[in-house]
């Protein structure tokens, strides 16, 4: 799967402490009337029903819009209500279990942390967009390695799939992440943690529009 099969720009990243339950849906549409181009749904702690809910109330959301939503870490869940793909870590399934479960034309992401080796052993296994990170100091994960913006340029120049950033970005800090060739940036606080989510998703789409002016 090559670098233009995925959009490029905000990949808004939904979180429970952040959100509202009742306002999920609505707070991801601000996010996508602001320009994020894809979305994932990630939560861990909610009951099993529950996260189906809104999962599902999101694909619906998603598809009218079309924007891709992706599942963190749950390929079952994913596949119950039809999202665009899949998001795994290190210590979830593997790229091939997902490709069987999803199949062919999912978009299935993989966290490469700081790490160019795993990069290229997912590009290998058929994985649809890597992700690196942090980049900058995290409330999500405090404790995630460090990335350095050469990685996502050596990325660029090894691997024919769009390269995700993540950790810490925020519309002040995220040029030099975009001008070293992050095709996408992954946000939860800088979009949903803001007053004005939609307004939050415009400052980092507006990233990309001033780097393909540029």
């Amino acid at each position: 799967m090559g670098r233009s099969e995925l959009p490029r720009g905000l990949y808004a990243v939904t979180d429970s402490q952040l959100i509202p339950a009742d306002e999920l849906t609505t707070r991801v549409a601000q996010a996508i009337a602001g320009g994020a181009v894809m979305i994932q749904y990630r939560e861990k702690y909610k009951p099993r029903d529950v996260r189906q809910q809104e999962a599902a109330a999101l694909q619906v959301l998603c598809r009218e819009r079309r924007v891709p939503l992706i599942i963190n870490d749950d390929i079952d869940l994913a596949a119950m209500v039809g999202a665009a793909g899949v998001h795994l870590g290190r210590d979830d399934a593997s790229i091939v279990q997902a490709r069987e479960q999803l199949g062919p034309r999912a978009f299935i992401g993989v966290s490469c942390y700081n790490r160019l080796e795993r990069a290229r052993a997912a590009a290998a296994a058929g994985a649809s967009y890597v992700a690196f990170g942090r980049f900058f100091p995290s409330a999500t994960k405090p404790g995630a390695a460090q990335a350095e913006p050469g990685l996502l340029e050596q990325a660029r120049a090894q691997l024919d799939l769009p390269v995700v950033a993540i950790g810490g970005i925020t519309p002040e800090n995220a040029a030099g992440l975009v001008a070293a060739g992050a095709d996408l940036l992954a946000v939860i606080h800088g979009v949903f943690g803001q007053p004005d989510v939609e307004a939050a998703a415009r400052r980092y789409a507006a990233l990309f529009e001033a780097a393909d002016d540029g």
